[in-house]
């Protein structure tokens, strides 16, 4: 019951934001004009007329069945007329209504489907990159695994499974209310086969304890393959991701023959696949023998019950045909849950990923929004500050596991210089980096941002070692993150050849995937475009020219001296040879506690 009551609350809690939103939205109703109005506005409307329609349909199966047995009377008499009568006059013009009002439905379904859908990925991209939560989950290493299938795959399915699942569960309801009338009345005056004595409601009864039973030996039997599903998808997700990274790093992977590691490693990748596939294959063909034979024994036992009264005369023919009828609409709404139990048991996957996304995300931005660290309270407070410079004071940077590795008592960036932060790998130098560019949580001090010349916040730029491309047009990755339009093209053109890509200059609207197209020098190149575009007043270089030779390394800092003299530059490097092209040099020291201090260099 407690696990029940977890799943409907998690439904709960995915599908509420969508019905509460007041955000607005466009939408038409032909034939008028559009109109503006609020999201859970629509999503009632939508869902109102959805439900509307679901009950009409059901009301229509009533006739129907009143139908079915005047005219299964019709034929016992052999009475023609009755016979054409009823089929053109009753059944034609319900059955024209009922495919009328079954398309609209599944039209206002879709509708609705895909504005839920947008408004759930919205909503769910937007809180997976505000605040540097996907950043962060890498780096809390824990809770949901490739967020590109929640997004894109789960999503869908939740909303497909929910409004399917709902309906049918609706629909169930409806025509078990209304056929347990019809089968009642059918049955009020039945016998137990065999005796004299009177059951109301017989039939009624006997469908119930026969779906009841069902649905308890479905569920036993059933109950597995809801985290079977979980993992599959798991697997089929990892397995996907492994082909993508190895067709990112197709280049790096031949260059070191590691095409027999690659087979090794998506062969177990895949046997996972494989392996979790069988099982949930057994488990469905336990699942289908109940759910079959439940089929077939449904079928019958109707006229096996009804036969007895039909071959003394107490029934016609029709009512027979309609009690039948009745008794397996009853028996087919209380076996809802049998008929669902796999789409059932995928949706409680599905919720479930969904739930461990949204999890995952709320503690990653906890990081940030609320400076929390392993259970104790712990802030890198990251504020203007007030002056020119960008001073840093107490700052102790831990890993993610909560070991410390740097601490700062007192550091200073002045305004105009050009410094060099060295030290060996693993010493935190990119971390710092980090921290001051406000996307490194775990930590405590204080970071005061420089302001610029007019007294406002100074734009910050770090570019990092491999910088990340954009697949579409080469203007986006050069404008990347700004807009494509930000920059006129003779900006673009003259940006790429001033960092030595004069070759691309003519390549603006080529659409490519260019982190595979170009080399990493020619990347890092691309990347001091985009500041020679941008003209921030702090660059921070972390290994940005590491891919190129030392004589294009000094040109390109020395392009950055000509074209950006107010820029503060800021660099990580490894090379002697850069200590010539900065002013300042910052050593990153062991301690006697095995932490790491910057410390100016001896000039």
């Amino acid at each position: 019951m407690h696990g029940l009551k977890q799943a409907l609350a998690d439904i709960w809690r995915l599908t509420l934001p969508y019905f509460t939103s007041r955000e607005l939205t466009t939408a038409r109703i032909w034939p008028l004009p559009a109109f503006s109005v609020q999201q859970r506005v629509l999503a009632f409307i939508f869902a109102a007329v959805i439900i509307a329609i679901e009950f009409a349909l059901v009301a229509i199966n009533v006739r129907l069945s009143y139908f079915s047995r005047d005219w299964f009377n019709a034929i016992q008499n052999k009475d023609a007329a009755s016979f054409w009568s009823l089929l053109f006059t009753v059944f034609l013009f319900w059955a024209v209504i009922y495919i009328v009002a079954a398309i609209y439905q599944y039209a206002l379904k879709s509708y609705m489907r895909i504005r839920w859908r947008s408004y759930l990925t919205e909503r769910y991209v937007g809180q997976w990159l505000d605040h540097n939560a996907h950043y962060h989950m890498q780096l809390l290493g824990h809770g949901a695994d490739n967020p590109d299938q929640r997004i894109q795959q789960d999503i869908d399915s939740f909303i497909l499974r929910t409004m399917t699942l709902f309906l049918g569960l609706l629909s169930s309801v409806t025509t078990l209310a209304s056929f347990a009338v019809v089968l009642w009345q059918l049955s009020a005056a039945f016998t137990f086969p065999g005796t004299s004595v009177q059951v109301p409601g017989f039939l009624l009864w006997g469908a119930l304890i026969f779906a009841v039973l069902a649905t308890w030996i479905t569920h036993k039997v059933g109950r597995p393959l809801i985290r079977l599903n979980f993992e599959q998808e798991k697997y089929e997700a990892d397995f996907r991701f492994s082909l993508a990274r190895l067709r990112e790093y197709g280049e790096q992977v031949a260059l070191i023959g590691g095409a027999p590691a690659e087979k090794q490693h998506l062969a177990g990748r895949f046997g996972a696949v494989i392996g979790n596939f069988l099982a949930i294959v057994s488990r469905t063909k336990k699942l289908t023998a109940v759910t079959a034979a439940y089929g077939q024994i449904a079928n019958v036992i109707p006229y096996v019950l009804v036969a007895p009264y039909y071959f003394a005369d107490k029934i016609t023919l029709g009512g027979m045909q309609q009690t039948a009828s009745a008794f397996g609409r009853v028996s087919d709404s209380l076996s809802f849950f049998i008929s669902a139990y796999s789409t059932i048991a995928d949706y409680k996957a599905v919720v479930d990923r969904l739930t461990t996304f949204t999890g995952s995300v709320e503690a990653a931005r906890a990081l940030e929004d609320e400076g929390q660290n392993h259970g104790r309270a712990a802030r890198i407070a990251r504020a203007e500050g007030a002056d020119t410079s960008l001073h840093i004071a107490g700052l102790a940077l831990n890993l993610p596991d909560g070991t410390q590795i740097v601490r700062v008592q007192d550091l200073t960036f002045r305004p105009g210089e050009t410094a060099l932060l060295t030290g060996p790998s693993g010493s935190g130098k990119s971390t710092l980096f980090r921290a001051i560019a406000g996307i490194w949580p775990f930590g405590h001090g204080a970071i005061a941002l420089p302001q610029d010349e007019k007294g406002g916040p100074a734009s910050l730029l770090l570019l990092p070692q491999r910088p990340y491309l954009p697949i579409g047009p080469l203007r986006e990755a050069v404008s990347y993150p700004s807009a494509a339009d930000t920059w006129s093209d003779a900006d673009l053109r003259r940006a790429l050849e001033a960092a030595q890509l004069g070759h691309l200059a003519n390549r603006l609207d080529e659409d490519g995937h260019w982190s595979q197209a170009l080399s990493l020098g020619e990347q890092q190149r691309l990347a001091i475009a985009r500041a020679l575009l941008a003209r921030p007043d702090w660059l921070f270089l972390d290994e940005a020219t590491s891919a190129m030779d030392e004589g294009l390394e000094a040109s390109i800092y020395g392009l950055l001296a000509r074209e950006l003299p107010q820029t503060t530059l800021v660099s990580i490097g490894h090379r002697s040879t850069l200590h010539a092209l900065h002013g300042r040099v910052i050593d990153m020291v062991s301690t006697s506690n095995r932490l790491f201090e910057p410390r100016d260099q001896a000039a």
